[in-house]
């Protein structure tokens, strides 16, 4: 949501401190020392269990070799398994706190914490090679080799009556300090930095650095400054990549400005930058706080799961994915069975190498660093995102750079977060064709000041009686015209007259505890086992239909659209010119064509569309999901029931459901299915067999405790038991309501 809050927190709440170490491991964080105020220093441990937004003072045994830590301010705290590793800093000698006589520190502390919650104590492990010399306010990570399991941590910087820019690396496993040998330019000495791991690299921004130019160190108090350079080592290699240097020219803000004492954190493939010193103003005897956000995206995006089904209509289907984390927006495709017209004369506008830079709102998203390619930028009106649509609009380009550095603010809201028993249900403010056309992009989280909604949810804690309202846009259809009928059971198979065919059966959202969502599922239910037959009785032995491998040059992908969340409702999608269709296959990283230059076509009804989805962000289009397929229904069957209801009691539990929003004709009956456990689940996880476990016109039945000793519990997501209920016309079973109930 871009928002800042400040949580209530409770328990041994520590006093406010600067320079302290800081480790997060899960939902619970870690603070050691630190400076509580001028001339004295902690050497107190806090946890904070963020899940509960609870703090705890602990209290490690002593080493059995020594000392415990004596306060200090300025040190490493890095986290690797089970153990945090304390290196150096800076003590005050005197015990009087207005006379601070400091010493530079470079002892060595080993903490082994216990699992989910506490601390065993302190040890001084025994080690090898010759110590780093005393330093503070220098920077240690832990980087682990894909291909050799011996982590290492590195230190880099510092500062001991100079700066120092020497990199060290231990050898946690042997316990074996050394100077790994370096290539490239290595940064300047700084101070205040930080440094951060992500995939093979460690990041370097910021900090104090000399004030000459040559690096050369001065003792002489004002001779040093603020440095806004960023690097990286290469830690396979151990070789420096200078991204920006420090005598770098910034006229257009594009980069971070130069700051030190800031904070910095990877997620995922990105990296936040956030707030810090700008320099210090001898004459002012102050310095100045940053309040500025900035992230870089270091690589391209992973590819997302397969799109999923959540309803589908005659000429319109509703899709989710999975989302994939610290992404700008999704690029959706699809090819269909039926021939597609070309479109001619129109021609394809590719995207320049560049990001794209708003205007509005002081939110910008900035070029990477050199040396890449300056591109002057298209100025981009940003909405409030909650006023936008989820499809991005057509006039946006996606930035397809090797890096991209943005600037993000966000509002401050002083709120502590409660749980709430909450449903929701999203309305897509779409037109009739499903898209609402923009010129607001939705790519950026830009001045959110509340929680954006993105898919269906029903959240509903410890509650008996639980209940899901999906609208009438989330019922899905998963094809099954052909369904293996054993003893009740029912196996969906994906080959259909209606409906739509699947290849993988996934949840419709992610829940809280004990909830219930509904999605639909095509079913074709069954009272007899048979051949040949029609809607009421299916062939015992139809196998699932594979997508058959089909060259690159014989399939042709047309964009459905750019869209900000992981979800999408689908009734057209975007015509290619004619001279571009034989090489319409986009690949990661290519062009995304100017929408406003292309013509839609709409979906048919009964016609079989694939689709996949690739991720973006300020690298560009990443690679695409595998590749799902479903079918548009055909008109005249029933809607899917609705407002699905699961009441628990102590031997049963009771089903109850809604009518179809859309019947099409008269209902001549329902039947709802359990999920239960077989042995072709083992075979093939993502293909559910079902049990009927009502058939007639009341639109309620009762679960037997006996019937749920056999369910299968799904865990494509969250566990769940999961339940369908079709109703049927005269023209047979119409898609159904699938609904996972969490345990």
């Amino acid at each position: 949501t871009n928002q800042w809050f400040l949580p209530a927190v409770r328990g041994d709440i520590p006093p406010g401190c600067a320079a302290h170490g800081f480790v997060c491991d899960g939902t619970r964080i870690l603070v050691f020392g630190g400076m509580v105020e001028y001339g004295r220093y902690s050497n107190d441990l806090y946890e904070l269990q963020a899940s509960r937004w609870l703090w705890k003072k602990v209290k490690p045994q002593a080493p059995s070799n020594g000392s415990p830590p004596c306060p200090r301010l300025g040190h490493s705290f890095s986290l690797y398994g089970n153990k945090c590793y304390l290196f150096g800093g800076l003590a005050n000698e005197s015990e009087d706190s207005n006379n601070n006589v400091p010493r530079y520190l470079n002892d060595f502390y080993e903490l082994e914490l216990q699992h989910g919650s506490g601390v065993v104590g302190w040890s001084i492990p025994v080690t090898k090679g010759i110590l780093p010399s005393p330093r503070e306010s220098h920077t240690a990570i832990v980087y682990c080799r894909k291909d050799v399991g011996s982590p290492k941590m590195y230190i880099f910087g510092g500062m001991c009556g100079c700066r120092l820019n020497d990199l060290w690396e231990l050898d946690i496993e042997t316990m074996t300090w050394s100077r790994p040998e370096t290539k490239g330019t290595v940064p300047l000495p700084r101070s205040l930095h930080t440094a951060n791991v992500i995939g093979n690299k460690m990041y370097i921004f910021g900090g104090w650095v000399p004030q000459s130019a040559g690096g050369e160190i001065s003792a002489h108090d004002g001779e040093w400054k603020c440095t806004g350079s960023f690097s990286y080592l290469n830690l396979d290699t151990t070789e420096w990549i200078g991204l920006i240097s420090d005598c770098q020219e910034d006229k257009s803000n594009l980069f971070p400005g130069p700051r030190a004492g800031h904070c910095a954190v990877a997620v995922g493939t990105r990296l936040y930058i956030w707030s810090g010193r700008d320099g210090y103003r001898k004459a002012w005897n102050n310095q100045v706080c940053c309040k500025d956000l900035w992230y870089l995206d270091t690589e391209k995006p992973l590819a997302p799961s397969q799109v999923q089904l959540i309803r589908a209509t005659t000429n319109s289907f509703q899709l989710k994915w999975d989302e994939v984390p610290t992404v700008e927006g999704y690029l959706l495709q699809l090819h269909a069975d039926s021939p597609v017209p070309p479109m001619a004369g129109i021609p394809v506008t590719g995207v320049p190498e560049t990001s794209v830079l708003s205007s509005q709102g002081g939110c910008s998203l900035h070029q990477s660093p050199q040396p890449l390619p300056s591109i002057p930028y298209p100025e981009l009106k940003v909405d409030h995102p909650s006023q936008t649509n989820n499809l991005i609009p057509n006039n946006v380009q996606v930035p397809l750079s090797s890096n991209s550095l943005l600037k993000v603010e966000g509002k401050e809201k002083v709120a502590a977060p409660e749980n709430k028993i909450t449903q929701e249900t999203v309305k897509n403010h779409t037109d009739a064709t499903g898209f609402k056309e923009s010129n607001a992009p939705s790519l950026l989280p830009v001045c959110t000041s509340s929680a954006q909604t993105s898919a269906n949810v029903g959240e509903l804690h410890d509650l008996d009686k639980q209940t899901v309202n999906p609208d009438a846009s989330v019922s899905s259809t998963v094809s099954s015209t052909q369904t293996m009928v054993t003893q009740q059971a029912v196996k969906t198979e994906s080959s259909s007259t209606n409906g739509a065919v699947v290849k993988d059966e996934t949840s419709l959202t992610t829940f809280n505890s004990k909830s219930e969502a509904a999605e639909t599922a095509y079913i074709m239910p069954s009272t007899r086992v048979g051949t040949g037959q029609t809607n009421d009785s299916h062939s015992s032995k139809t196998p699932q239909r594979p997508v058959a491998p089909v060259k690159a040059r014989d399939r042709r992908w047309y964009d459905v659209g750019i869209f900000k969340n992981n979800s999408a409702v689908v009734s057209q999608f975007y015509l290619l010119p004619e001279e571009t269709l034989n090489t319409s296959n986009k690949t990661e990283g290519a062009d995304v064509p100017d929408y406003r230059l292309l013509k839609k076509q709409d979906l048919f009804p009964g016609t079989v569309y694939r689709f996949r989805v690739a991720a973006i962000n300020g690298c560009g289009v990443g690679p695409f999901s595998k590749i799902s397929e479903f079918k548009t229904c055909i008109p005249g069957f029933p809607g899917a029931p609705s407002t699905v209801k699961i009441t628990k009691s102590v031997d049963c539990i009771h089903l109850s459901w809604e009518p179809p929003a859309s019947p099409s004709g008269n209902i001549l009956e329902y039947s709802a299915y359990l999920a239960i456990r077989s042995t072709q689940l083992q075979e093939n996880p993502t293909q559910l067999v079902f049990m009927r476990i009502y058939c007639g016109l009341k639109t309620s039945c009762i679960v037997t405790a006996a019937q749920l000793s056999n369910a299968h519990v799904d865990y494509t997501s969250r566990p769940a038991i999961v339940f369908r209920i079709s109703a049927k016309n005269e023209r047979g079973y119409g898609p159904a309501t699938q609904v996972r109930w969490l345990q």
